[in-house]
């Protein structure tokens, strides 16, 4: 059987293309529960002119409404970019047990480049984190995006 890191990180990319898509940064992510994903998202904060509407959370949004419940117990989060602050402190208060990402982000990640939110000891979770999954492509998406957007300029 696929690595499953692998095959729900290709998800995630799929969420991040559609971003590309519609001129968002393209980061993608999915919420998987029990094997199935319950949840996908990609960034909308340019169409929606809002800073909550990153790929996490539109995912986790989307799974707590599916399991009729904000606890994502019992839940992985893969998305293709490290989460930032904002979308870190989401994942640890919905107790998603599981967060896999693939490439850092060095100026506002927050899992492991600014800060270390996932394992804080002074707040009530502890998730699990897997770094570096399909690291290459999660990075190939933003650097061809990020050099798009510098041409047009």
């Amino acid at each position: 059987m696929k690595n499953p890191n692998e095959k729900f990180m290709r998800e995630a990319l799929k969420e991040a293309a559609k971003a590309a898509l519609k001129g968002e940064v393209p980061v993608g992510a999915v919420v998987v529960h029990d094997g199935k994903i319950i949840g996908r998202g990609h960034n909308l904060t340019e169409s929606k002119q809002s800073a909550l509407t990153h790929a996490e959370m539109m995912a986790m949004g989307k799974a707590a409404k599916k399991l009729k419940s904000w606890r994502l117990n019992d839940c992985d989060l893969y998305v293709t970019l490290e989460p930032c602050t904002m979308c870190g402190g989401a994942i640890v208060l919905s107790r998603v047990w599981n967060l896999v990402y693939g490439t850092t982000d060095p100026k506002a990640g927050a899992v492991h480049s600014t800060a270390q939110v996932m394992q804080n000891p002074k707040l009530n979770h502890r998730v699990t984190v897997t770094s570096g999954v399909l690291k290459e492509e999660c990075s190939k998406v933003l650097t061809d995006f990020f050099r798009e957007v510098r041409r047009k300029k």
